[in-house]
């Protein structure tokens, strides 16, 4: 679970907030990472990272593994995915699972993704903003800065006693905020892809 630092960032903008009872929020989550990744240069020959933080351990801070795991199960090679069900990408594994990506690409584009929580009227929101995400920095972890570009989901009420709110948050939920990002990033990499073949 996350919160989300601008700091060492560029072209710092507003963050946008999607609520999954938006019919076209899978619409709007695509557009809104397209705009962003263009912003930041990213191009076809980038090295595009999708770093999903969380655990299966703890329904609430599930959502990154899922949403890893549902484009996993796509076959597409636009993001390589770091984070899945069968090999989650948590506390104990970070700052490995950075270093393992930092040797194998050469300035890699990071995509970070993992559940949060937040007041109760953005309960069901997803947020994108430029900046990196702290992951562990709810639960009062201390972990390194990860990504560019992070996509968020408020899972649950934050403010109290975080560890027994995210056991005690609603799988349904979870699931419908993965089923929306992963919507946007498959609707993203199709959108990506077309604007990048009419420049050619």
């Amino acid at each position: 679970m996350s919160t989300t630092s601008n700091s060492g960032t560029k072209n710092i903008s507003e963050k946008t907030k999607i609520t999954i009872e938006d019919p076209v929020a899978a619409g709007k989550v695509a557009s809104d990472l397209v705009k962003r990744m263009q912003r930041y240069g990213v191009t076809g020959d980038t090295a595009k990272m999708l770093l999903c933080i969380g655990t299966d351990r703890s329904t609430g801070d599930c959502l990154g593994p899922l949403v890893g795991s549902k484009i996993d199960l796509m076959g597409q090679d636009f993001f390589a995915v770091y984070g899945t069900l069968d090999n989650p990408v948590h506390a104990s594994n970070l700052k490995e699972t950075l270093e393992q990506i930092n040797k194998l690409y050469q300035n890699p584009f990071i995509i970070a993704v993992d559940a949060c929580l937040g007041r109760l009227e953005s309960v069901g929101c997803i947020h994108l903003g430029d900046g990196s995400l702290l992951p562990g920095a709810g639960v009062n972890k201390d972990l390194p800065p990860v990504g560019q570009i992070h996509i968020t989901g408020i899972v649950n009420v934050g403010g109290y006693m975080e560890y027994m709110i995210l056991q005690n948050t609603r799988l349904n939920l979870v699931m419908r905020l993965a089923d929306t990002i992963v919507g946007g990033l498959s609707k993203a990499i199709r959108q990506f892809e077309q604007e990048n073949a009419e420049k050619v």
